[in-house]
C-alpha cells in the first residue's frame, strides 16, 4: 500500500467515525428534549428523533444532497438526484478524498441535526402528522438551499462567508423554523396566566438533560473536527481544541449568569450554556485563536440564558429554548469571525478574510452579516408559508384534551412511563415454567 492509498484510507475512516458521532447526536437530542419536557410526553419526544432521522435520511438521499452539493447555479444544485453522478456532479466536495457514500452519510448527519433543532419549537403540542410533512419539506426545500449557498458553490460561498461547520447552515436554520412553529402553534396550556406572566413548566428529568448534553458535547467533535474531512495535516486537532474551550467557557458563563439573574445555579441553564457555546464556535472553530474561542463561548452561554428569559416574558413558549440556544448563539458565532478571524487561520482554510480585531476592516463582518440575514429571511419565509398552509389544512396542534392527557397516549396509545401515569397499569408476574 503506497502513501496516497494509506492517506485516503485514513481520511475515509475519519469521516466514517465523524459521521457516527454526528448521527449519534440524535441520542443526545432524545435525552435532552425528553428530560426537558414533561413525563406525559417523554416517549413521544424521544421517539420522534428516530422518526425525524428516518425522514431526513430518505429525503436527503433522494433530493436534499443534490440540491445542497450538486452542480447547478448560485442558488441551488440541479444534478445528482438519488446520489447519482460523478466527481463533476459534486464538484463542491471534490476536495475531500473519500467515497461519495461517506460524504453523504456525514452531511446527512448535519441535515438530521438541523431538523432535530426545528422540532424544539413543536414540542408537547404538535400533531404527529406534521412531523412527516414538515420534516420532508424542510429536508428538501429549506435546509439544502442555504447549504448550497454557503457550502455547495452558491453565492454566499462565492463572497467568502465563513461558516466552517454550520452555525448558520445547520443551527440558525433549525432555530428559525422552530421559532416560526412556536409562534403559529401558540403557547402550551398553562404556560401563561391571564396577565401574560409565564409559569415554569419544569422538565421531568434533569439527569436525562445532563446526559443528553454530554452526548451532544462529545458528538460535536465529529461535527466540527470531522468537517476537516482529512487527517494528514492534523488540523482537525486544532478545531477540536477550540470547540472544547468554547464549550467549557459556555458552561461556566451560563451557570454564573443564572445565579446572578435568578438567584440559583440552574442545571438546565448550564447545559444550554454548553450547547449555545458549541453552536457559536461551530462557524468559527477553524478561523479563531483559542483565546477568542473562550470569549465566543462565554458570550454565547451567558447571552443565551438572558434571551431565553426575555423571549418567555414576551409571550413566546419555546419549550427547550431552541431559538435562544441555536438561533441567538448561531448568529453570535457566525458574526464572530467578522471580528476574530485570524490571518494565519484564514490562510490555512483559504476562506474569507481576517476579522476586524486583526486589522482586516469591516469586509468580513459585512459578509457574515449578509449571510445571517439572507439565511434567516429565506428560512423564515418558506417555513411560515409551509406551516401556515398546514395549519389551515390539516392543523398543526393536537386538541386541548389530547394535550392535557399527553402526546404519549394520544398520539401513540401508550405512556412512556406506564407505571407512573397509567391508572390501569398492573405489573404482571412472570409465568411459571
Amino acid at each position: 500500500m503506497d502513501g496516497k492509498m494509506l492517506a485516503a484510507g485514513l481520511d475515509a475512516l475519519w469521516v466514517m467515525v465523524s459521521a457516527i458521532l454526528v448521527i449519534g447526536m440524535q441520542a443526545g437530542f432524545a435525552l435532552l428534549e425528553a428530560g426537558s419536557t414533561r413525563m406525559k410526553n417523554s416517549g413521544h419526544v424521544a421517539g420522534k428523533q428516530i422518526l425525524s432521522f428516518a425522514i431526513a435520511s430518505l429525503a436527503f438521499w433522494a433530493f436534499g444532497f443534490a440540491i445542497t452539493f450538486g452542480a447547478g447555479n448560485r442558488l441551488i444544485g440541479t444534478e445528482g438526484w438519488f446520489l447519482q453522478g460523478d466527481e463533476n456532479t459534486f464538484a463542491s466536495l471534490s476536495w475531500a478524498n473519500v467515497p461519495l457514500e461517506l460524504k453523504f452519510l456525514f452531511q446527512l448527519g448535519f441535515a438530521g441535526v438541523s431538523l432535530a433543532i426545528a422540532w424544539g419549537g413543536f414540542a408537547e403540542r404538535a400533531k404527529l402528522s406534521v412531523y412527516f410533512l414538515f420534516g420532508t419539506i424542510f429536508t428538501i426545500a429549506i435546509y439544502p438551499v442555504i447549504g448550497h449557498w454557503v457550502w455547495g458553490g452558491g453565492w454566499l460561498g462565492e463572497i467568502g462567508m465563513q461558516d466552517f461547520a454550520g452555525s448558520t447552515v445547520v443551527h440558525l436554520q433549525g432555530a428559525i423554523a422552530a421559532l416560526v412553529a412556536t409562534v403559529l402553534l401558540g403557547p402550551r396550556i398553562g404556560k401563561f396566566n391571564k396577565d401574560k406572566r409565564p409559569n415554569v413548566i419544569p422538565g421531568h428529568n434533569q439527569v436525562y438533560t445532563v446526559i443528553g448534553g454530554l452526548i451532544l458535547w462529545i458528538g460535536w467533535f465529529g461535527f466540527n473536527a470531522g468537517s476537516t474531512m482529512v487527517v494528514g495535516d492534523g488540523f482537525f486537532g486544532y478545531v477540536a481544541l477550540t470547540t472544547n474551550l468554547a464549550a467549557a467557557a459556555g458552561a461556566i458563563a451560563a451557570i454564573v449568569t443564572a445565579k446572578i439573574m435568578i438567584g440559583k445555579a440552574d442545571i438546565p441553564a448550564m447545559v444550554n450554556g454548553v450547547l449555545a457555546a458549541l453552536v457559536a464556535i461551530t462557524a468559527a472553530c477553524a478561523f479563531v485563536e483559542p483565546w477568542a474561542a473562550v470569549v465566543i463561548g462565554a458570550i454565547a452561554g451567558s447571552l443565551t440564558f438572558w434571551t431565553s428569559i426575555y423571549f418567555e416574558r414576551k409571550g413566546i413558549d419555546d419549550p427547550i429554548y431552541a431559538f435562544s440556544v441555536h438561533g441567538i448563539a448561531g448568529i453570535i458565532g457566525t458574526i464572530s469571525t467578522g471580528f476574530f478571524a485570524s490571518p494565519r487561520l484564514v490562510e490555512i482554510t483559504g476562506i474569507g478574510k481576517a476579522g476586524l480585531v486583526y486589522g482586516g476592516g469591516f469586509h468580513q463582518l459585512i459578509v457574515q452579516t449578509v449571510g445571517v440575514l439572507g439565511a434567516a429571511v429565506y428560512v423564515a419565509v418558506v417555513s411560515l408559508v409551509v406551516l401556515f398552509v398546514l395549519k389551515k389544512t390539516i392543523g398543526l396542534r393536537v386538541t386541548a384534551e389530547q394535550e392535557i392527557s399527553g402526546l404519549d397516549i394520544s398520539e401513540h396509545g401508550s405512556y412512556g412511563y406506564p407505571e407512573q401515569l397509567d391508572p390501569a397499569y398492573q405489573s404482571k408476574p412472570i409465568m411459571q415454567q
